[in-house]
């Protein structure tokens, strides 16, 4: 029988938030594939480019990886919110690789 690997990261938002108020942006994973991993937060706006925002610790395998951000938009329109999970080597890696990426989540600002 074939072994497979486990793993999802999922990203929780608001659908709505209100102008210069900060809302909270959640995401949290596991994969038993890798030894260690981390989450990280990435946003977007207006079609640009996906930005970092917030990363959470480095934990083993078999722990779930967590992350939070406070975040608050100056202007209306839509914001994308995403979860990056990255494979690491040991507790100090300096080069993670990209594992898993979730469904982008939108917050509608207004």
């Amino acid at each position: 029988m074939p072994a497979y690997a486990r793993g999802e990261v999922d990203v929780t938002a608001p659908r709505t938030a209100h102008v210069g108020k900060a809302f909270t942006v959640t995401a949290h994973g596991d994969d038993d594939a890798v030894r260690y991993l981390r989450i990280c937060l990435q946003q977007r706006s207006a079609g640009h480019a996906w930005h970092q925002v917030a990363c959470g610790a480095v934990v083993s395998s078999g722990t779930e990886a967590r992350v939070t951000a406070h975040v608050k938009d100056a202007g209306r329109g839509s914001v994308d919110f995403r979860a990056v999970m990255y494979g690491l080597t040991g507790p100090h890696d300096h080069h993670p690789v990209r594992w898993r990426t979730s469904d982008p989540v939108t917050v509608h600002v207004r």
